[in-house]
């Protein structure tokens, strides 16, 4: 391993993971909570694999099948934010 991966590696481990909660917020409760927690997990699980196959430690299968978890959390999330989105635009088309 060269200079710059260990390097990357050790930046990558002292950086803030963006799933992780801020302390000062409150944990969500009922489905939608299940649901934010579990989406969270999956980018977490993608973040540590990566971290550790970045620093030589991971399986290269267990990488790509982390990220493809990942992957489909985030399509699933947009996927439902549009629907969200185009409900919310139909109700300001009706008339009242």
């Amino acid at each position: 391993m060269d200079i710059r991966s260990a390097l990357a590696a050790q930046s990558y481990a002292r950086s803030r993971p963006a799933t992780q909660p801020d302390p000062a917020a409150a944990a969500p409760a009922g489905a939608a909570g299940r649901l934010a927690t579990g989406f969270a997990d999956t980018l977490r699980a993608g973040e540590s694999a990566a971290a550790a196959a970045v620093a030589g430690r991971a399986d290269p299968h267990a990488l790509v099948q982390a990220l493809a978890a990942s992957e489909l959390a985030v399509e699933t999330a947009v996927t439902l934010r549009n629907k969200v989105v185009e409900a919310y635009q139909e109700l300001l088309r009706m008339p009242v």
